[in-house]
């Protein structure tokens, strides 16, 4: 799965990790600045460019699968490293 992460675009992992970190489309995209139905459309491109389900989608929101879990940790760092 992580063997596509160069090839993935800066905008789906700072999609990816607002909606982790915020556990919401919709506060994801306030806070990007954009629309809920982006969001969903830029993470549902990044799950079939990984071939993996990074969210369950539940009541009340989303939350990380395990493989989202680890995808969350290692793009958190590389954002920190980027924004630096």
């Amino acid at each position: 799965m992580y063997d596509a992460l160069g090839d993935l675009s800066l905008d789906l992992l700072r999609a990816f990790e607002a909606a982790a970190r915020q556990r919401s489309f919709t506060a994801a995209a306030v806070e990007l600045g954009t629309t809920q139905p982006a969001i969903s459309q830029q993470i549902k491109r990044l799950e079939e460019q990984l071939a993996t389900r990074l969210f369950d989608r539940i009541y009340r929101g989303i939350e990380l699968t395990e493989a989202g879990a680890i995808l969350f940790e290692q793009v958190q760092l590389g954002l920190q490293n980027i924004d630096a």
